[in-house]
């Protein structure tokens, strides 16, 4: 069933370059005309930018994951946000003056990074004239960015989706039909305090994993009945249970952003499994009078620590970057995972595509198994 299968991109920063090794390794089994396996793409964060990205090349998949890998293999720090010396210090001195203007006068956003060149970056990569055409060809059924509201502190999909779909409205959580582009894709990818908000219409939004309850929301409300997430959640050593000191800022910190685009999905994920296994122990013709259906779920994940990863491309970060986040206590051996986040440098995108690709292929049975793909 390709039109009820969906497709789901987690956030991460840089992390995301993750996501393109996998889609690589499943890309190898369809023949290079093909088009996308999943009708229904839902991202949050990058993992949005990543997902709206093979939106556009909906008819052709082969097309779409070797675009996006040589995007991810050719990047640098200064492609997402300003990274030199100058660029930073400019910016700095802009927050500082806003920090001390009256609230009727300060009316821009703050944050720790300008992301203007990331909106060059969507500007010049990403046609979002495309989506309405493989909508039309029937390429694509829905593509979805998940978006946190800070006026009304709730999660809000943004979607693009043939007539039949309709929006929706949940506790905390609501879908809104509209036309993509590149301001949804920044607000969702705004990582609270790193990252500016932005305006969309009357609201002010920022990284969709904030207000995140259920992850897995937008692609059953877009009608899949089979759901494939790539989670960008990595093992990661364990503190001993009695630490000897106060856990450093750097550390505090590492363990939000987890929290931030993890936690949730993994609930969620959980509490889908927990549905399927109840639906299970009830008779067919029972189930069918319930508002409840099973959804069949492939997680793949990292399985190497992305952080210990990270830390050997430390070096690979602009120096200007690393000189900012020292005072917050992160050098190239801090326990925090927050320089894989904002690593953005070719060599250390370039090893978790390839991680991606070989943690795909360690689960290539179950890849064809859920895509039915003939062996």
């Amino acid at each position: 069933m390709p039109d009820k299968t969906a497709l789901v991109l987690g956030g991460g920063g840089a992390r995301a370059a993750y996501q393109v090794g996998v889609l690589k390794a499943i890309v190898q089994f369809y023949p290079r005309n093909h088009g996308i396996p999943f009708k229904i793409i839902c991202g949050t964060s990058a993992g949005a930018i990543n997902g709206t990205s093979i939106a556009t090349h909906a008819s052709c998949f082969h097309l779409g994951v070797r675009k996006l890998e040589w995007v991810w293999r050719n990047f640098h720090t200064s492609k997402i946000y300003s990274s030199s010396a100058g660029g930073i210090l400019t910016h700095l001195s802009k927050m500082l003056l806003m920090s001390i203007q009256e609230d009727r006068v300060n009316t821009g956003p703050g944050s720790l990074f300008n992301s203007s060149p990331l909106r060059d970056l969507l500007n010049q990569l990403i046609n979002f004239v495309r989506i309405d055409r493989n909508i039309a060809s029937g390429a694509l059924n829905a593509l979805s960015i998940d978006t946190s509201c800070y006026n009304t502190s709730r999660s809000v999909t943004f979607f693009q989706a043939s007539r039949d779909i309709k929006e929706w409205h949940r506790d905390r959580r609501r879908g809104e039909r509209t036309q993509l582009n590149t301001e949804h894709l920044l607000a969702s990818s705004a990582i609270p305090l790193i990252f500016p908000s932005i305006k969309l219409n009357q609201g002010y939004y920022g990284d969709g994993s904030v207000h995140q309850l259920a992850p897995l929301s937008s692609p059953i409300h877009l009608g899949a009945k089979k759901i494939m997430v790539i989670n960008l959640e990595s093992p990661h050593k364990q503190l001993p249970q009695e630490l000897e000191h106060h856990p450093k800022t750097a550390t505090i910190t590492g363990h939000l952003l987890d929290t931030i685009f993890s936690d949730t999905l993994n609930s969620d994920l959980e509490r889908l499994e927990r549905i399927n296994n109840t639906l299970s122990l009830i008779p067919k013709e029972d189930c069918k009078k319930l508002p409840l259906t099973h959804i069949e779920t492939l997680v793949i994940k990292p399985s190497e620590d992305l952080s210990q990863l990270a830390s050997h491309y430390y070096q690979e970060m602009p120096f200007a970057v690393k000189s900012m986040l020292r005072p917050l206590g992160i050098k190239q051996q801090t326990d925090s995972s927050i320089v894989s986040y904002l690593l953005f440098e070719r060599a250390y995108c370039s090893a978790l595509i390839d991680l991606g690709y070989q943690d795909a292929m360690c689960q290539i049975d179950e890849i064809r198994d859920f895509f039915e793909i003939e062996k």
